[in-house]
């Protein structure tokens, strides 16, 4: 069975302002994710579904979906912010998304194989896709609780106009993921990379740290994990009355792993990312894509 290719798109970008997703940066005004998709279905990808919000449906059907028919299946599912459990209401004056790891679980009606979740304004490269797919390919068919990450080399994700938020991986003498730690702060420092601690300090690391891009590898199983562990995220009273709490991917892997539950495997890939963190990235995202157009890597129009 092919995998999914499942894509968060129900998100603004606050920091570029907008709905940076559906911004032209191809040749022929291809956005960044009509290259994760045109890359994935190389990989060998059998379907893509969208997470969007209700609100920007007809819109996202008539800019992106119609692109790709005769290409790709595609589906789509809905983040809202009462998709609850049962028994659950979302607070009065709550206006932020559940985040990344709720927007996953809006596709469990749809995704009945093994599927890979990236962000839709992420540049991720080929390799990282070739990477996920042929590790979710080969997963003997009935798997669970056997998941991965593709752990892009830090010193590979950094953009020249600011800091950057990461996730920073440890993993085991067989490579299966400890810990992944958020940082909000990631920039060169005298040279270095070097991310913010708690305390304020910058603390170097080497370049080829492995850092998560939210780009997971996941069996249908983790849809039952997400489902019970929201449930218990809701019955805290501290995430129900603080309005910017989210349900991560990271904070439920992490307790997969820490339970014992689920393995999750860092695969490496020397994908060079790159996308429009800020305004000030734009224009490099363009150059930088003509440029792969311009060696063959990618047509001139995709689709």
């Amino acid at each position: 069975m092919k995998p999914t290719l499942l894509l968060l798109a129900a998100g603004m970008g606050s920091r570029y302002g907008g709905l940076k997703q559906l911004d032209g940066l191809g040749p022929n005004g291809e956005t960044i994710m009509d290259y994760s998709i045109y890359d994935a279905v190389k990989a060998g990808f059998g379907k893509i579904v969208f997470v969007i919000r209700k609100d920007f449906e007809q819109d996202f059907r008539e800019k992106v979906l119609s692109k790709y028919e005769g290409h790709v299946p595609a589906e789509l599912c809905f983040q809202s912010l009462d998709a609850l459990p049962e028994g659950f209401a979302c607070p009065e004056g709550r206006v932020k998304p559940w985040g990344t790891n709720h927007a996953v679980l809006m596709a469990k009606d749809v995704v009945n194989e093994p599927f890979c979740v990236i962000n839709c304004d992420d540049f991720y490269n080929r390799d990282a896709f070739m990477v996920i797919g042929k590790f979710l390919a080969d997963l003997p068919e009935g798997s669970a609780n056997r998941y991965a990450m593709v752990g892009f080399r830090v010193g590979n994700t950094l953009s020249e106009n600011g800091t950057v938020a990461r996730g920073i991986c440890s993993k085991d003498v067989d490579g299966n993921l400890t810990t992944v730690v958020e940082r909000t702060e990631i920039m060169r420092v005298d040279g270095k990379v070097s991310y913010k601690d708690e305390q304020g300090c910058w603390v170097a690391v080497d370049d080829n740290t492995p850092v998560s891009m939210n780009m997971w590898g996941f069996t249908p199983d983790y849809f039952a994990h997400s489902e019970e562990y929201f449930k218990e995220f809701l019955s805290d009273p501290a995430n129900m009355s603080n309005p910017k709490a989210e349900f991560f991917i990271p904070l439920m892997v992490n307790k997969l792993i820490n339970d014992g539950t689920a393995t999750v495997k860092v695969l490496d890939t020397t994908s060079k990312w790159f996308g429009v963190t800020y305004a000030a990235d734009r224009q490099g995202v363009v150059d930088r894509i003509q440029g792969l157009v311009d060696e063959g890597v990618y047509p001139g129009k995709l689709w």
